[in-house]
């Protein structure tokens, strides 16, 4: 079974089977992701399909979880997405957990009835870039699915027990647009009420149209406080009523993780050291994606 590089997947899917049912991503319009560069979007042919799974399950009967790939498998009809979930827990009798990239619109496309067929065949977790929650950061920086989809896919998803894990870009709306950035994210984080959040740290990819806005001066980065500063302000805003939080991602400068509402003011106290400069920050060389 032989995986079409780039493979890119949430860290928490490190031991799970890896299952290519898309390549690329169906939208790959964000100006600042260089993710699927060199993958040209297709839905894999359902014999690839099942040749790598019973590949897998001859070797790994005993999986658990399996993640499926590339960028957001859920654009397939359940029509065709369905029969594959079956296979899966035909081919794996221990199995208890199916997750996945999604885009906002790829849910909310699908009916309550079709989004609870897939939580019936063990699709449980989605995972979802809301980046940020100012309409007008998505739309300068060209994300297919706008800031109301993905409230409603993440509340609809919850209403077929689906858990979401929504991740947030620091940063991403640079100097000029910070306090839209993180007054917007605050609102959407609000009416979500995802199950999991995530920060990651806006890193500049060569060759991706942010990095063009930034040689001709039109996008101007956050330094390490001002970023520091975007995490505060977010998590001092936000009210969740039960929701894990992890910042812990390579392209952070400061790791964190706790449980909300539980561990706020923890969190708030960590980042107002930081900031005064009594924690050390992770070292730009060890930054990365």
């Amino acid at each position: 079974m032989a995986l079409i590089e780039p493979v890119i997947r949430p860290p928490a899917e490190a031991d799970s089977f890896l299952l290519q049912v898309t390549l690329g991503c169906s939208a790959d319009s964000c100006s600042f992701c260089g993710a699927y560069k060199s993958k040209t979007f297709r839905v894999k042919d359902r014999k690839e399909i099942t040749a790598d799974i019973h590949w897998y399950a001859r070797r790994y009967q005993d999986t658990r979880r399996i993640f499926l790939m590339d960028g957001d498998a859920l654009v397939l009809a359940n029509s065709k997405l369905v029969p594959i979930l079956e296979e899966l827990d035909q081919a794996f009798p221990r199995l208890t957990r199916i997750s996945s990239y999604a885009n906002g619109c790829n849910i909310t496309r699908k009916s309550d009835q079709e989004l609870a067929e897939l939580y019936k065949h063990k699709l449980s977790l989605i995972y979802m870039g809301l980046e940020s929650g100012s309409q007008g950061v998505l739309d300068w920086c060209g994300k297919s699915s706008s800031v109301e989809e993905m409230i409603e896919a993440v509340q609809r998803a919850a209403g077929a027990w689906i858990k979401s894990s929504v991740i947030v870009l620091l940063g991403l709306g640079g100097k000029k647009y910070s306090k839209e950035h993180v007054k917007g994210t605050i609102v959407a984080l609000n009416r979500m009420q995802p199950k999991y959040l995530s920060f990651l740290t806006l890193m500049v990819i060569p060759g991706t149209p942010l990095a063009e806005e930034v040689r001709k001066g039109e996008f101007e980065e956050l330094n390490s406080m001002e970023l520091l500063k975007e995490s505060y302000e977010i998590i001092k805003g936000i009210d969740l009523k039960k929701t894990i939080f992890r910042s812990n991602h390579a392209s952070n400068y400061l790791a964190l993780e706790g449980t909300l509402p539980k561990d706020k003011i923890m969190l708030l106290n960590i980042l107002e050291s930081a900031i005064g400069g009594e924690i050390r920050l992770k070292p730009e060389s060890l930054r990365g994606l």
